[in-house]
């Protein structure tokens, strides 16, 4: 099901998330869930609280621009590793038309458990690397603008500002305290 993709202000995306005990059918239908909200957004990756859920659960689809990367969804992921760093711009699908450049490890090293419930581990580098380090901040509430130096922040004050209304309007619709 295509879920609405909360915007910044909303207060879902500075939450830390709340960790997956078991994995279930409430967990893959989630993972289901973001896979077509991000499919119909057009994006690389989405994160749960992205859809109003504070839950440890991130998906990441890069086959636009690396077919041999197939599309994955983490539950609790954590970056055990992470190495060298690059500065990228970076957009991000709740703060939409708004881009800045975030120093980010090229090379990492994540945990996680699949949909199976599963632990596994895997390395990622270059832009992979940076879309699963970009969902799991907002895992822990935190937004790639909080990285961006704070000149260019400044300058992206009028755009945040009327995103933000959005935000706290979709906490108003779902009563999110």
């Amino acid at each position: 099901m295509i879920r609405e993709i909360v915007q910044y202000g909303s207060k879902v995306l500075r939450r830390k998330a709340d960790p997956v005990a078991a994995v279930d059918d409430d967990v893959r239908a989630l993972i289901r869930d973001l896979f077509d909200s991000l499919a119909e957004a057009d994006g690389v990756g989405l994160a749960a609280p992205q859809i109003g859920v504070s839950r440890r659960v991130i998906i990441v689809d890069i086959t636009g621009t690396e077919s041999s990367r197939p599309p994955i969804a983490l539950i609790n992921p954590v970056i055990d590793i992470g190495q060298g760093m690059a500065t990228a711009e970076e957009g991000c699908l709740s703060i939409p038309e708004v881009y800045g450049d975030v120093a980010r490890y090229t090379n990492i090293t994540v945990s996680a458990i699949d949909q199976n419930g599963e632990p596994f581990k895997f390395g990622a580098e270059g832009f992979y690397a940076r879309v699963l380090q970009h969902e799991i901040d907002h895992l822990d509430g935190k937004l790639f603008i909080d990285f961006v130096a704070p000149l260019k922040r400044q300058l992206m004050r009028g755009a945040l500002k009327q995103i933000k209304k959005e935000g706290e309007q979709w906490d108003k619709r779902h009563m999110i305290a």
